[in-house]
């Protein structure tokens, strides 16, 4: 990869093997006016020796009208299966990038519930059960990965039955982290196909046919190698399935940087957020949150062990995301704000980012996190929030390039992560893994956010 430095994002490239177009169709109605031939009628005449003779009309002229009607194009449907275990990055980057793309994606489960706990903790809830999906017609299958969510996709049968058809049908299917080996392997259905897999498991697929590019085009079939692979994997499907154009504007609309650089870091005002215990971390979601951003701060943090809270600030722990995932989480604000944080993480989605500023509780958290020299942040469209509360004073800041101009403080212009003291803020969406591994470097040195990014399969600067 590149090095640390983004320009800007005017080519985005995807591989892929063919791609999708929506069909118009058009479709001829005839309507015709019947033919008034009217018939010369015998009026009832009276014994009178003169008649008025009667006037034939003459007949109205038979017309034939086309129309040409142009049907809205039906969106392609994908299925993302989901099990307990299953990669949460993955799954919810699959699912986000591909609705954004305009496809009807279906998110499955494997498991007798639709609530279903991922590989780092957050509870997803699937919009169906998988028996649900058996005779429908899917123009791609993906498949997230995870441990032992791979092996649950594997050992479910209904998902091999429909999995096989698609390929037999030659339709798109795919595969990330350890699911090509742990369950695609085992289905036969990468046999005499290259593939790749996360490197922890690449030694179960044939030695003959293993690679270890990022992506993997190989007819139909698409792997991948992990969570940092995630947002590639997802545009290249979406190029094969909507086309090259949908593939870029989605991938510019994300932030994803170009030809794999990552988006420039700077830091101000250098403080030390190391602390003599385990970090406890705060992450209030709102319904509109981005869920990229919350699965992806949660899934890091903890990876390194960090303790996570997700707290609620409506009046359900469920909440629906900016995409319509459905998260499940931990407490609720009011039971979250019993404890103190190291540090508080505001997640963005501008919907997501107006109803957490309407949170009473929240915002003194903030206050009272910002005036004991407590470390807080915020991604996205959520600076605004920061800004509003007056937490954005004499800080230098960013934000997602849409609501730039309605910051005040100092905006690093063209920085994806800026740090100033004791807080953090960030562009957001594509940005979120450099992100949330710029809070670990804070909290624990490079060394162990080197290793968390090693375990994400993204290549992560050396110093």
């Amino acid at each position: 990869m590149e090095s640390l430095y983004l320009i800007s994002p005017p080519a985005l490239t995807f591989r892929s093997r063919r791609r999708g177009s929506n069909d118009t169709v058009t479709s001829h109605r005839s309507s015709s006016c019947s033919s008034v031939a009217a018939l010369q009628r015998k009026r009832s005449v009276s014994t009178m020796p003169t008649t008025k003779p009667t006037t034939k009309p003459k007949p109205k002229p038979t017309t034939t009208e086309t129309t040409t009607i142009s049907p809205p194009p039906t969106k392609k449907k994908v299925l993302v299966p989901i099990g307990f275990g299953t990669e949460e990055m993955e799954a919810v980057i699959l699912v986000d990038v591909l609705r954004r793309a305009g496809a009807h994606v279906i998110l499955a489960s494997v498991e007798p519930e639709l609530e279903v706990e991922a590989s780092a903790g957050t509870r997803l809830v699937a919009d169906a059960s998988i028996s649900n999906c058996l005779n429908q017609h899917f123009d791609l299958i993906a498949l997230p990965g995870g441990m032992p969510g791979s092996a649950r996709l594997r050992d479910c049968e209904i998902l091999r039955e429909i999995t096989s058809k698609q390929a037999e049908k030659k339709r798109l299917y795919g595969a990330i982290c350890a699911a090509p080996a742990v369950t695609l392997q085992p289905w036969g259905l990468i046999k005499r196909k290259q593939a790749t897999c996360h490197p922890a498991f690449i030694d179960k697929l044939p030695t003959f046919w293993a690679v270890k590019s990022n992506i993997q085009v190989s007819g139909e079939l698409t792997t991948s190698r992990g969570p940092g692979t995630a947002f590639e994997f997802a545009l290249s499907l979406v190029e094969q399935l909507l086309g090259e154009t949908v593939a870029k504007e989605v991938g510019r609309g994300l932030l994803v940087p170009v030809d794999g650089g990552h988006p420039r870091k700077e830091e101000f005002n250098k403080t030390e957020w190391f602390v003599d215990h385990n970090p406890q971390v705060l992450i209030p979601v709102a319904n509109g949150s981005e869920e990229i951003e919350v699965v992806t701060l949660v899934d890091i943090l903890r990876r390194a062990k960090v303790d996570v809270v997700v707290a609620s600030v409506e009046k359900s722990v469920q909440i629906v995301a900016s995409q319509d995932t459905k998260i499940v989480a931990d407490k609720f604000i009011k039971n979250a704000a019993e404890s103190i944080y190291d540090l508080i993480i505001l997640p963005g989605g501008v919907v997501g980012a107006e109803r957490l500023h309407k949170s009473k509780v929240l915002q003194r958290l903030l206050k009272e996190q910002e005036a004991t020299g407590r470390a807080y942040g915020a991604i996205c469209s959520s600076p605004v929030f920061l800004q509003k509360q007056g937490l954005l004073k004499d800080k230098r800041a960013t934000a997602h390039p849409s609501v730039l101009s309605k910051l005040t403080s100092q905006v690093v212009d063209g920085a994806g992560v800026v740090i100033d003291g004791n807080l953090i803020t960030s562009s957001g969406l594509a940005t979120v893994t450099d992100f949330s591994l710029a809070i670990l470097c804070k909290l624990f040195g490079h060394a162990r956010a080197r290793s968390v990014a090693e375990g994400l399969v993204f290549e992560y600067p050396r110093n």
